[in-house]
């Protein structure tokens, strides 16, 4: 029997998702939207490229979430997108009901599934999901450190004039302008970034990869990026159903690792068929200690936000 995976929302990130899905022929593909007609149409017309591509899969649009039952893997993007001048943290009450309303769908139909979360803000919106679910840490990842390292990797990419593949590197910590690209880390094809690009170069990359998001923002005008981000959710998702044992950075809910309790924040973790393996913890150094303390907390303000407006 094939895999089943679900995709709440339809609109870029949410039907970009199912293209790569689709392509990639991993699963049978369900697509959830409250709009009526939407799924469905993008649906019948993603499974009608069937022929073209060469894939078979069952691709289903739906308003409710009867179909979605007992999914293997519910990937949530579903929520207000960016706009110009917004950040990631004004999204986050009107982006807490719509995360809170699907988990509670996905949880009564899929018990069993494996939630990623694409919603920002995203390490806030992880935290929604699981507070909602009651699902245990391993099934609940949220989709962030994957794509801030691939812009990283694709602005030194750019800047060396190397292919992306021959750059290794890993972001950690929250999604937005607290992340933390490790730059003792990242090489290139073993060749340690230092040695290639002087300080000032490395520091210009940097910040460009915290501002990645709304660089593109900016451009669209009327809303965010989603190839990248999709293209990002379906790696997590293939690592999952294939059993892949991929290490990735990824959301994850730490209880004590890297000195935190109760929070999602980006770490590098093993991807396999029951979902989080593995956390790994990296030795930092302080000052990339005291930058993940700083990301971390950010996280943990927009919680306290959460807790605060919906215990009245």
């Amino acid at each position: 029997m094939r895999k089943k995976v679900t995709v709440v929302g339809a609109g870029n990130v949410g039907a970009s998702c199912a293209l790569w899905l689709a392509a990639k022929e991993i699963a049978d593909i369900v697509v959830v939207d409250i709009v009526e007609g939407v799924p469905q149409g993008k649906g019948l017309d993603l499974l009608q490229s069937g022929p073209v591509e060469g894939f078979d899969c069952q691709i289903t649009g739906a308003n409710d979430y009867a179909p979605t039952e007992n999914s293997d893997v519910v990937v949530i993007t579903a929520g207000f997108p960016r706009k110009p001048g917004m950040s990631r943290d004004d999204l986050l009450m009107a982006n807490y009901d719509i995360v809170k309303n699907a988990t509670e769908q996905v949880a009564k139909h899929s018990p069993n599934a494996i939630l990623i979360i694409v919603t920002n803000p995203l390490d806030a919106m992880c935290w929604t999901a699981k507070h909602v679910s009651g699902f245990p840490r391993n099934r609940v990842i949220g989709m962030a450190g994957i794509l801030d390292t691939a812009r990283y990797r694709t602005f030194l990419a750019t800047e060396l004039g190397v292919s992306v593949e021959s750059i290794q590197a890993l972001v950690l910590g929250g999604h937005g302008d607290t992340m933390v690209p490790l730059i003792r880390l990242t090489s290139v094809s073993g060749i340690p970034l230092t040695e290639l690009l002087p300080k000032e170069r490395i520091d210009a990359i940097v910040d460009r990869t915290r501002n990645g998001g709304a660089e593109i923002v900016k451009y669209l005008k009327t809303g965010s990026a989603y190839y990248a981000p999709a293209a990002s959710a379906i790696e997590m998702v293939e690592s999952i159903l294939k059993d892949k044992k991929k290490v990735l950075p990824c959301a994850a809910y730490l209880e004590g690792e890297y000195g935190y309790n109760g929070l999602f924040v980006g770490v590098p973790v093993k991807l396999g068929a029951s979902g989080i393996e593995k956390i790994y913890e990296v030795q930092l150094t302080s000052e990339e200690k005291a930058m993940l303390d700083k990301s971390a907390a950010a996280v943990q303000d927009l919680i306290t936000v959460i807790q605060q407006k919906t215990a009245n």
